[in-house]
């Protein structure tokens, strides 16, 4: 393995980390070297993750939503492992279904709080001390929503969209201080919340999905945490302001069949 994709114990931290994507992009960074913090809602899944983990890892519990939470779970973890040299901003919720005449407010907010604002408050929060060592990535979740409309699902269109928007608008202002900012755009990757579509069902939800990949099946949670990864890296050193997909080849061609 190149030494630019090991971290040595640089201080990584990310959120929506207790499952899916962020926890094996937990995984796979703290294999490489990184000092890994974990933020999520949920301890008991947290805990569970961090006692499977190799690697020097730890778990702080909040609600990305609650800007007051989220910050103080940054300070503890910065307390723990150092100064936090990169960010995954992951942390993400589907929100709920309707046509946009019929969208509660409530609930529009709600979606825009977790997937959009979250992620601004985590990058404010990391970027000045990123910028005064002259260094740092940050990498943040998209969604094929965040370069597609979806019906009936209008704050997270919205709320993907923006944080795509957001991520170009502060790699522009941090790239002359050596810091870097992308966003990872998972396809159709096998999460809990993606198989939730049908929990009853999974090979049906496998099959269903996968017909509309040209790959022909839905990723892994594994294959896109090999992506994270490597744009957190060093080896990724010339890359920012960019929109990377994994999803099989959907955003890039025409699908006939």
């Amino acid at each position: 393995m190149s030494d630019k994709l090991h971290f040595d114990d640089r201080h990584i931290l990310v959120t929506g980390a207790s499952t899916g994507i962020g926890r094996a992009t937990a995984a796979l960074l703290a294999e490489r070297g990184a000092r890994v913090s974990m933020i999520a809602r949920s301890e008991g899944k947290l805990a569970e993750a961090v006692a499977a983990m190799g690697g020097d890892a730890r778990w702080f519990a909040a609600d990305v939503g609650d800007k007051s939470a989220l910050l103080a779970a940054f300070d503890e973890a910065e307390a723990a492992l150092g100064p936090i040299e990169g960010l995954f901003a992951n942390a993400g919720t589907g929100g709920t279904f309707a046509p946009l005449a019929d969208y509660a407010d409530e609930d529009f907010d709600a979606v825009i709080r977790v997937n959009l604002a979250s992620v601004f408050w985590a990058i404010k929060r990391v970027l000045p001390g990123m910028v005064a060592r002259g260094r740092g990535s940050i990498l943040v979740t998209g969604s094929l929503a965040s370069e597609r409309g979806m019906a009936n699902n209008a704050a997270y269109v919205a709320s993907k969209h923006g944080v795509l928007g957001l991520a170009r608008a502060a790699a522009i202002e941090v790239a002359p201080h050596g810091v870097r900012v992308n966003c990872v755009i998972p396809g159709f990757i096998e999460t809990p919340m993606l198989m939730n579509i049908d929990p009853d069902a999974p090979d049906a939800v496998r099959d269903m999905l996968g017909k509309g990949v040209p790959q022909g099946r839905i990723g892994s949670a594994e294959e896109l945490a090999e992506a994270a990864a490597f744009l957190l890296s060093d080896a990724a050193s010339h890359i920012t302001a960019q929109a990377i997909a994994v999803d099989g080849g959907i955003l890039g061609t025409l699908m006939t069949r």
